[in-house]
């Protein structure tokens, strides 16, 4: 597969400063499209871009997918590329865009993994020894608690928080902003995380969330130290920020069955991107009845 990590071209960091301070993108969707981006230059080789046709395109495509990339990223490779070339028309005279029009090969169709919520509990409840420990704990929580994605997590600041009516104020996906309900554990973690954090905080930061360095914390950051929390604790599925989301989601949806209500609080611009997790509902369900039903499974 070609070297995603080739030195970004001026017209690719100027395209990042358009995705940043005009399009509001999150730092992380922003580092996707750059890789992605230096994904086509690579492949491009010597060839200009605007010198590339629809059928180079395609070739390009395979290639990516005869290395082993899926369907559902090869979507985003080539949005990617098509958002790029929108630029490179609108600023730099480049006359076509030849990924217009072209689809990526059909992804199976796989429903989001979730935990189980006795598996989440034992996830987010964890012995705190150090401030760190604080910090994971109130991150983890927060994930669970609020179905937040991780650029929303590391993006939050104090302010952000409303302790007196249970809510986090959230800037999401197209810099959408969103109140999302806080949980009593959650917002215990958070509080204990806040009376340790001034000592560790540069005095300039204003992020909620901070490493020993005093700074921000990194996505990658939140990924490696939940991914360790999941080692610990024995669970056998990749632990990750995501799957957090997807079990609150379930969780939220399997209690409630209101799906405006979760297609809200995860910041979903259309309920069809929510209505995956009713199969993961009917799933739940279906398991339910087989184990509890007498005739479930019995053959007539």
């Amino acid at each position: 597969m070609p070297d995603a990590a080739t030195p970004a071209p001026l017209t690719l960091t100027g395209y990042l400063a358009y995705l940043n301070n005009e399009r509001h993108y999150s730092p992380l969707t922003a580092e996707n499209y750059a890789r992605d981006i230096r994904r086509l230059f690579a492949l491009a080789g010597a060839t200009p871009l605007p010198d590339l046709k629809s059928h180079h395109i395609r070739r390009f495509v395979a290639q990516l997918h005869g290395g082993g990339l899926g369907g559902r990223s090869l979507a985003r490779v080539l949005s990617a590329w098509r958002g790029f070339y929108a630029y490179l028309m609108r600023d730099h005279g480049c006359q076509s865009n030849p990924c217009m029009g072209l689809r990526a090969p059909k992804a199976p169709k796989t429903l989001p993994h979730a935990l189980s919520p006795d598996e989440a509990v034992k996830l987010v409840e964890m012995p705190v020894e150090t401030p760190m420990d604080a910090r994971d704990k109130a991150m983890f929580e927060l994930l669970y608690s609020s179905g937040l994605r991780l650029a929303e997590l590391v993006g939050l600041n104090p302010i952000n928080l409303d302790f007196s009516d249970a809510t986090v104020r959230v800037t999401g996906k197209g810099n959408k902003t969103r109140v999302v309900p806080l949980g009593s554990h959650a917002m215990a973690a958070l509080q204990a995380w806040l009376v340790l954090r001034d000592a560790i905080a540069k005095p300039d930061e204003t992020a909620l969330f901070v490493g020993k360095n005093g700074k921000r914390v990194s996505p990658r950051s939140v990924q490696l130290h939940l991914r360790k929390r999941g080692i610990t604790q024995g669970i056998a599925s990749g632990v990750h920020p995501h799957l957090l989301r997807h079990s609150f989601a379930t969780h939220v949806l399997q209690s409630s069955g209101d799906l405006r209500a979760v297609q809200e609080m995860l910041g979903h611009a259309s309920i069809s991107t929510t209505q995956v997790y009713t199969h993961l509902d009917f799933q739940y369900l279906a398991k339910i009845y087989d184990s509890a039903h007498p005739r479930a499974k019995k053959k007539p």
